[in-house]
Parts: C-alpha cells; structure tokens; sequence
C-alpha cells in the first residue's frame, strides 16, 4: 500500500484524483483550507506555518509512512495592474505561498524525510500550461507561481534521483473545474475553445489519470519530466 499526500483534495481535480488514487488501492491522505472529513487535514496555506503542521499531521496519522507527495492545491484569481500597490501585493503573495512556497515547503519535508530514513519517494507537481507560455494580463503571479514550480520539480529530480527520489509535473491546460470556470467567462466563454486545437477543455478525471500514472506507475527514468494536458493548445 502506497501512503499518498495529496494538497487541494477537496474539489475539482483533488478529488479526481483521490478517488483515481484510492480505487488503485492507496492510503490517500487529503488536504484542504477546512477539513471536511477524518481522512483531509486542514492547513491554510497563507498561514507559514501550515504546511509543516500539515507535514506533521500526515506523519503522526501513519506511523510516519508516506510515499508519495503531490502538489496540487492552488489558488486562482484575477490581480488586475490598475488596482492598489497593497491590493496587487497581496494577491501576488497569497498566489504565490499557496501554489509554490507552500509546496516547495511539502517538498523540502518529503525530501528530507526520505532521507533521513532511507527509502525511496515521488513527487508529484500539478503546475499548468501557464508556467510555460504565461497568461493573462490579471495572472502574472498565477504563471509566475507555476513557472516556478516548474522549475523548483526539475531542480529535484536532477539533484535526487540518485537517492531513488523522483519528481513528475504536469502542466494541464484549461480544464472543467470550478477554480478555472470564472477564467473561460473572463476570456470569452466558449469562444476561448478556438485557441484548443481538441476542440474541448479537459475534465478533472483526466488529469487525475496523469496524476495516478506519475504516483504510481512512471518509470524512474521519467523523473524530471513535465507532462502537458493542454487539448494542444500550446506544443513544446
């Protein structure tokens, strides 16, 4: 049994994935701002410190086993430049503790975890299609944070991969989730799917699959890679 973090597991792509996860039989151990059941840990991440209480927590809830981290809560939201300097720096900075600070926080404990005892762990970046070819004028710091994530995941698997610790990302595109709902209005609605060569934005089922595959079935000679989910909207 794999015993699986899994940040952002409420809604949406989250709870696709948890319930991908635990069909294959995984231990999955679900986070959100308020927790909802006995299986999700609340951590709010503006908070600098949640994420090591939410590190701990997971800890003390198995027996100090986890295999398995995956990054994927985030926050989404419009910070458009004509608004105040504090009102702008601070969408920037929640934006960017919750979507990278706060994972790279997760990361760091997981790394050195299975470090400390030994044994080998994955990582599992839900990052977008933005950290490569950037977003809307109100989204620098969506982009900015996953870019970063981007780059934070490839550092990992290049420094860890000797120690049997492997780092996976994904960069979906569009898909049909609340957080992404309010975006497509913004952009024209329907009229965005023009730019989706697919013709279509993805599910959250979709990208659970991904996420499932990168958990559990990649080849270590993967690590390090990024896998796009973008209806080829944007081809590196």
């Amino acid at each position: 049994m794999k015993y699986i973090l899994l940040t952002g597991s409420s809604r949406g792509i989250g709870a696709a994935a948890r319930d991908e996860l635990t069909a294959r039989g995984a231990k999955v151990t679900g986070h959100a701002t308020r927790s909802g059941d006995d299986q999700t840990i609340a951590a709010d991440f503006t908070d600098p410190g949640a994420a090591q209480a939410l590190w701990d927590a997971m800890l003390e809830k198995t027996g100090g086993k986890v295999d398995v981290l995956i990054n994927n809560a985030g926050l989404f939201g419009a910070n458009p430049l004509d608004g105040s300097d504090i009102a702008w720096l601070d969408g920037w900075e929640d934006t960017l503790r919750i979507n990278l600070t706060a994972a790279a926080q997760l990361s760091r404990f997981a790394v050195r975890h299975w470090q400390s005892t030994g044994t080998t762990g994955r990582i599992v970046h839900v990052a977008s299609r933005a950290g490569h070819r950037g977003d809307s004028p109100a989204h620098w710091h969506y982009a900015a944070a996953k870019g970063g994530m981007l780059a934070m995941h490839k550092t990992i698997a290049r420094a860890y991969a000797s120690e049997g610790i492997f780092s996976y990302a994904i960069a979906p595109g569009f898909t049909d989730t609340a957080m992404a709902g309010d975006y497509l209005e913004s952009r024209g609605g329907d009229g965005l799917l023009k730019d989706i060569p697919l013709g279509k934005v993805a599910q959250p089922e979709e990208i659970a699959q991904i996420i499932t595959f990168c958990a559990l079935d990649a080849p270590p000679s993967m690590t390090g890679a990024v896998i796009d989910a973008n209806g080829a909207s944007y081809v590196r």
